[in-house]
């Protein structure tokens, strides 16, 4: 696989605080052409470094109040991928992760209310097969939300 170089790191590092710049802006501030730019993110998509983009949303201003933290129990650490799939399905589901410690998976949930969460948990989390139990966290404020600083050593 090819490395990436100073010059990857410093495009990423600008893209992931702010992935409306164009190449051009991008290309300015590191006194590249914007055609050196876009060649560099298309290596980096085509090495799966950069997997896509995305619109980073205030849920809270569309109604949704409520995050919450679940920490799944399965029957068995062998279902992971049937439940993972499962819980895909899911719309309030907006995170999962299959982890160590006393749960199989850690998972992030966003609903409109207190309703909604019940809804959610009850209807469809808890429905799901191979799901033993869950345990509920509701987040009371989102202190830290940002992407890993690369260029920090």
């Amino acid at each position: 696989m090819e490395k990436t170089d100073d010059l990857d790191l410093k495009i990423l590092s600008i893209l992931t605080n702010d992935a409306s710049k164009s190449y051009k802006e991008i290309g300015e501030e590191l006194f590249v052409s914007g055609g050196t730019v876009h060649v560099r993110v298309k290596k980096m998509k085509e090495l799966g470094i950069i997997k896509g983009s995305q619109v980073v949303v205030d849920y809270e201003k569309l109604g949704y109040d409520i995050v919450a933290f679940l920490g799944i129990y399965l029957d068995k650490s062998s279902l992971y991928d049937e439940v993972a799939e499962a819980l895909m399905n899911i719309p309030e589901m907006v995170a999962a992760h299959y982890t160590t410690g006393a749960y199989s998976i850690f998972a992030k949930i966003i609903c409109r209310d207190t309703n909604h969460l019940r809804d959610v948990l009850h209807d469809k989390i808890q429905n799901v097969s191979g799901i033993q139990r869950t345990e509920t966290f509701i987040s009371l404020v989102e202190s830290v939300e940002r992407p890993l600083r690369i260029l920090e050593k």
